[in-house]
């Protein structure tokens, strides 16, 4: 799965972000969607150990040529289910603020944005939350 994340993301080394513990580790609740055999679309997601009533989704990808399809929205909404399954009611995510792409879709999705501790272009971002000039935007979902 590797090379393809990178060529998702435009040639981005994204695939660091899916070491394979993730495969291993977290089967009930990460999904794949696949069109005639092929990989286009995963979620990454966990139940949090440490807060028993949230859950978080870790790296979510589409295959650039399946965007605007509602495979992100299904994918999504498998994990919600299965969140609610296990009688949690809050989802978390993390994004970067240059991913324009990623808010607007978390908003849509219905994810709020955390406060931060500054704002940059009427965006809270999460100063170096990741590191070091790893500034991230923070989203939480209460599920009903």
């Amino acid at each position: 799965m590797s090379p393809l994340i990178n060529e998702w993301w435009g040639g981005r080394n994204m695939s660091d972000m899916l070491p394979k513990l993730f495969f291993d580790h977290f089967t009930q609740t990460s999904f794949v969607a696949e069109k005639d055999g092929k990989l286009v679309g995963f979620l990454i997601g966990f139940l949090s150990q440490t807060h028993s009533n949230e859950a978080y989704i870790h790296f979510v990808g589409v295959h650039p040529e399946y965007r605007k399809h509602n495979i992100g929205k299904h994918l999504y909404n498998m994990f919600f289910n299965v969140v609610k399954q296990n009688n949690r009611s809050i989802v978390r995510c993390v994004t970067s603020p240059v991913n324009k792409g990623s808010i607007a879709y978390h908003t849509k999705m219905g994810f709020e944005i955390e406060d931060g501790d500054r704002i940059v272009e009427d965006l809270s971002i999460n100063t170096d939350f990741d590191g070091p000039n790893q500034d991230r935007v923070l989203f939480v979902k209460k599920l009903n």
